[in-house]
């Protein structure tokens, strides 16, 4: 896919590793549907995406929301006259012990722990892949999915919840790429591994210290190594299908 002149929408778009993508994109002639929780971080997302030399639209939208997210992809199509790529990009962390026990008492993983981060990161991903495949369908010209999936789909210590969900968006890429093949559309996923982001910026030095040491490549990686990730599997067109780690040979 040549990227210039395409429609991408992102959630997550307003900050982050999605503000990140929609940067990197622009850069490349790539119009940017910025979907989000938070106007003002759309607002800054869209003034760096006009800065880069594109167009940016931003759309508020809680991608669990079925409601809402099929008036958001109405939207996209209305406004900015299709849609030919889509990163699922927007998550959360509610993270705990499934069980934990301290001084003879036990707390546990509370269903509203599990369910917040369900409904977002894998209910939000299937809303958003779903409405984003029938819009391209009804467009004729293809497209590319891409559901950012991370390292603890593996299964990961204090994060139950959020392993599920990130192991249910790689495998929803690859049923993805098998039924939406013969309507012209990709689907993949990405697995990041540490990303210094807003999130891991806010760890104490010696945690950061301890999770450097364990990556071959003895850093954490950039947004722009997943942004990157993102451009190379939207302008593939023979990628389709796979999960791509980047995660400085963590889990080589």
């Amino acid at each position: 896919m040549n990227l210039q002149d395409k429609v991408v929408a992102i959630t997550g778009g307003g900050q982050g590793l999605g503000r990140s993508m929609a940067v990197y994109l622009a850069h490349k002639g790539a119009q940017i549907a910025i979907i989000d929780l938070s106007q003002e971080n759309m607002d800054e997302t869209k003034r760096q995406v006009e800065a880069a030399g594109s167009k940016a639209c931003t759309y508020l939208c809680n991608v669990a929301n079925e409601e809402q997210v099929e008036e958001t992809f109405d939207a996209i199509i209305g406004q900015m006259g299709g849609l030919h790529g889509l990163v699922n990009n927007a998550g959360i962390l509610r993270d705990g012990l499934l069980v934990k026990v301290k001084d003879g008492e036990i707390t546990k993983m509370t269903l509203a722990q599990w369910q917040a981060v369900i409904d977002v990161n894998l209910t939000g991903v299937f809303l958003c892949g779903r409405e984003a495949a029938i819009r391209m369908i009804k467009h004729g010209e293809g497209g590319c999915i891409i559901n950012i999936s991370s390292i603890s789909r593996s299964g990961n210590m204090g994060q139950t919840n959020y392993s599920a969900a990130k192991a249910g968006v790689a495998t929803m890429a690859v049923s993805w790429a098998k039924e939406l093949a013969r309507y012209g559309i990709r689907a993949n996923a990405i697995a990041p591994g540490f990303i210094a982001t807003e999130m891991t910026s806010s760890m104490k030095p010696e945690a950061l210290e301890k999770m450097t040491a364990g990556i071959p490549l003895k850093r954490m990686g950039q947004p722009e190594d997943i942004a990157n990730a993102v451009a190379f599997l939207l302008e593939n067109d023979y990628m389709s299908g796979r999960v791509v780690e980047v995660d400085g040979g963590l889990r080589l």
